[in-house]
C-alpha cells in the first residue's frame, strides 16, 4: 500500500518536491510574524493567505501591537488565520503585562480568549519570574482552553531591538538551565517550546550552534520551534536538520522559506540539496 500524499495543491502537480504533512502537522511548523515591523491588516493577510496559506501553521502579533488596533480589526485578523486553519498566538507581550499585576494577568488572557486567540506565548525576555511562576500561568492559560507556548533562551534581555553591546554586556545563561526549564514546561502540559534566538544566532559571533543541538538532543525536535527570522539563520536550521524542523520566521519570508522547504531553490550551498525521501509503507 502506498503512502498517501499529503501535499497541498499546485500549479505545477508534474514538478517533484519535497514531500511535507499537510495541516494539521506536527512537524515542519512554520510560524509567521504579524503586525510589528510593517503594518498588517485582514486585506494584506487576505492576499498572502490565498497564495501561501497551506505553509503557514501560525500567525504570531510581536511587540503587543494587537493592544493598539481597534478590537474589530483584531477580530477581522483572527477570523481570517482560522478561515485559513492557521492559529493565531499573542506573542510574548504577557511578560509586560506581568508588571502590572495579577489581575492584569487574568483580564488579559481572559480577553485573548474572548477575542479568538489560540495561543498564548510565555515568555520572560526583559523580567526576572521564577520558574515555578511560569508553571502557574502556564496553567491558568490552559485552563482558559487556549495553549501555552513558553519561549525560553539563553540571553539575558532578549525579545526586542537591543543594541548587541548591550546584550553582550548582560550576559547568558548556561543552556542546561534553559533544556531543564522547558523540560519542566512540557511536563506541565506545553505542547511547545519557543527558543528565543537572541545570543543563539542572533547578536552573536560566532553562532552558539551548540545550543540547539543540546536542545533537540535533550528534548526532540517536534517540540521545539527555532526563531529564525533571518534567510541564512533558517537555511543552516534546514540544511542542518532538514525539513522537518519547526521555525519562526517574519510573514515577508514564508516564500523564501518555503521555497527552501520545498527543495527547488535556495543558495550555492543548499540549491538541490534539500531532499526527502518517505518510502513506501506496506
Amino acid at each position: 500500500m502506498k503512502r498517501r500524499s499529503t501535499q497541498p495543491e499546485r500549479s505545477f502537480p508534474f514538478l517533484r518536491v519535497n514531500e511535507r504533512e499537510g495541516k494539521p502537522r506536527k512537524r515542519g511548523l512554520t510560524e509567521i510574524r504579524g503586525p510589528y515591523y510593517s503594518v498588517i491588516g485582514r486585506r494584506y493577510l487576505e492576499d498572502l493567505f490565498e497564495t501561501m496559506s497551506a505553509y503557514v501553521d501560525s500567525l504570531k502579533f510581536a511587540g503587543g501591537s494587537f493592544t493598539l488596533m481597534p478590537e474589530r480589526a483584531v477580530r477581522d485578523i483572527i477570523e481570517l488565520c482560522h478561515k485559513y486553519d492557521v492559529l493565531v498566538s499573542t506573542g510574548g507581550f504577557i511578560e509586560r503585562v506581568l508588571v502590572q499585576g495579577d489581575d492584569a494577568v487574568r483580564q488579559y488572557i481572559a480577553k485573548c480568549e474572548k477575542l479568538g486567540f489560540d495561543i498564548i506565548e510565555i515568555s520572560a525576555g526583559f523580567i526576572s519570574i521564577p520558574t515555578d511562576d511560569w508553571l502557574r500561568l502556564l496553567e491558568l492559560v490552559r485552563k482558559s482552553g487556549l495553549k501555552a507556548k513558553p519561549e525560553v533562551g539563553i540571553q539575558f534581555g532578549a525579545g526586542g531591538a537591543t543594541a548587541p553591546t548591550e546584550l553582550k554586556a548582560e550576559g547568558t545563561r548556561d543552556p542546561s538551565w534553559a533544556i531543564a526549564q522547558a523540560r519542566r514546561f512540557l511536563d506541565a502540559g506545553a505542547d511547545i517550546i519557543m527558543i528565543e534566538s537572541e545570543g543563539i544566532t542572533e547578536n552573536v559571533d560566532p553562532w552558539r550552534t551548540d545550543v540547539p543541538a543540546n536542545f533537540i538532543d535533550e528534548i526532540g525536535m517536534e517540540k521545539l520551534m527555532f526563531e529564525a527570522a533571518d534567510p541564512d539563520v533558517f537555511e543552516w536550521y534546514i540544511k542542518n536538520y532538514g525539513v522537518d524542523v519547526n521555525l519562526f520566521v517574519d510573514h515577508s519570508q514564508i516564500v523564501q522559506l518555503e521555497c527552501l522547504r520545498a527543495g527547488i531553490w535556495g543558495t550555492k550551498s543548499s540549491w538541490g540539496r534539500v531532499v526527502t525521501f518517505k518510502g513506501v509503507q506496506k
